[in-house]
């Protein structure tokens, strides 16, 4: 599917975006090894998410999905049942390297896989974490990619100091997962702060743990106790509509019930400090702090994205790549490496586009410099790289382009945002 898309006059009106992806993930994940039922409100029914529901149905767990709700019925910590067959995992990175760690505790075996670009994917960084644990997770292609075949545990596992190579997330919610069925305490330290959602939702489910500074620590052998988790809107799906109304002349929005995690806010605070209008209003806490954001157009300028940043907003550099192409001056993201193990490329993938739509751009070291200034981007036909980040980012742009553009292969989108381009329509069709 391609998308054809015309430069906007404005964007205008309020929009409610699709529930946060990673929280739904570790609803699902975290609910089923609860004891009792957790009632998931406004669960993102992506196909990155629904690929984690189906997993956990296969491993025993009876989930009802409703209109407005999905009832997942826990079993405990070892309560899962061993699958008939290969878990099936799409695209979803997240659910390829979180599910490890539930399953290394289980007294079965069972394999994750997914789609060649999922199985192309780095996993000896939770391989190695789980290794020192006890748990044997063998690349069933060899190298450190799926097919992986984990090898559970039928007793407790052993606990850790683990200090990660990278931050991030995933890496760490998977050995706090494994933590859960260990004798004692398992600690792990990130070198900046990464997302955590995972945190807060095992201590909101009753698991003993602790977080000082960069250093986390969860206590093995504790029951995980249900508990309602309502799930706000995604920031990163908020960011393109952020950066649109950024980009176009006369834009005025407001993106309501938008999670602020301040892991998860880095964005935000680039782009204001590229000097974009960006009002946080009618902000409560719940699991997550939540709030509504008011984005008007705003002339941007150029700033420096630091390494240590990098974690709080790594799936929104490509949006925010195109803001910098716009932006007066010029832009530096350091600490790329990580976007180069995502669902593509994405310092290829980025550097492709924004070539095409007439930015100048180079990559020096672990640095993407972005020389901005563009006054009207480029009419352009670009791929998505199957990349559904990469495809939105290109939407965004594509406003702010002096003709028709198109994003070729868009069906990637679906993973996140299968309303993406509805919304985005019905914006343009209020300015």
């Amino acid at each position: 599917m391609d998308w054809k898309i015309q430069p906007a006059k404005s964007l205008k009106g309020e929009l409610t975006v699709p529930p946060d992806k990673s929280i739904s993930h570790r609803a699902i994940m975290f609910g089923s090894i609860s004891n009792g039922n957790t009632r998931i409100n406004n669960f993102l029914r992506g196909e990155d998410c629904m690929h984690t529901l189906r997993a956990f149905r296969s491993l025993g767990i009876e989930i009802e999905v409703k209109k407005d709700m999905v009832i997942v019925s826990g079993k405990g910590l070892r309560g899962l049942r061993p699958p008939e067959g290969n878990i099936y995992l799409g695209n979803s990175g997240t659910s390829m390297r979180i599910i490890p760690g539930i399953l290394a505790g289980q007294p079965f075996n069972s394999v994750l896989t997914g789609d060649g670009s999922l199985r192309r994917r780095p996993m000896r960084r939770v391989m190695e974490p789980l290794a020192r644990m006890g748990v044997k997770v063998e690349p069933m292609e060899g190298g450190d990619h799926a097919p992986l075949r984990i090898y559970g545990h039928k007793g407790p596992l052993s606990p850790i100091d683990y200090v990660t190579p990278v931050a991030s997330a995933q890496i760490k919610s998977c050995v706090l997962a494994a933590g859960l069925y260990a004798d004692g305490v398992t600690s792990l330290r990130e070198p900046f702060l990464s997302r955590d959602h995972t945190e807060r939702m095992l201590e909101y489910l009753s698991a003993v743990i602790k977080k000082d500074g960069l250093t986390t620590r969860i206590t093995g052998g504790k029951y995980l106790e249900a508990n309602d988790i309502n799930i706000p809107g995604d920031i990163s799906s908020a960011a393109f509509f952020i950066v649109g109304g950024l980009l176009v002349k006369d834009s005025h929005i407001i993106l309501r019930d938008v999670g602020l995690n301040p892991t998860r806010t880095g964005v935000v605070d680039v782009l204001r400090r590229m000097g974009g209008h960006i009002k946080i209003l009618d902000e409560r806490e719940t699991l997550e702090p939540v709030g509504d954001l008011e984005v008007k157009y705003s002339v941007l300028k150029g700033t420096v994205v630091t390494a240590d940043e990098i974690p709080l907003l790594i799936d929104e550099i490509p949006v925010i790549a195109v803001a910098a192409a716009a932006a007066d001056g010029e832009t530096r993201i350091m600490g790329i490496s990580e976007l180069k193990v995502k669902e593509t490329d994405r310092v290829k993938s980025i550097t492709d586009n924004l070539t095409a739509i007439g930015a100048r751009l180079r990559e020096e070291d672990d640095t993407l410099i972005i020389s901005g200034g563009i006054g009207r981007f480029q009419a352009h036909r670009v791929k998505s790289f199957g990349d559904h980040r990469t495809a939105m980012s290109a939407a965004i742009a594509s406003l702010a382009s002096d003709d028709e553009c198109v994003i070729v292969d868009s069906g990637c989108v679906d993973t996140s945002y299968p309303g993406f381009l509805k919304d985005l329509t019905a914006l343009v069709a209020g300015g």
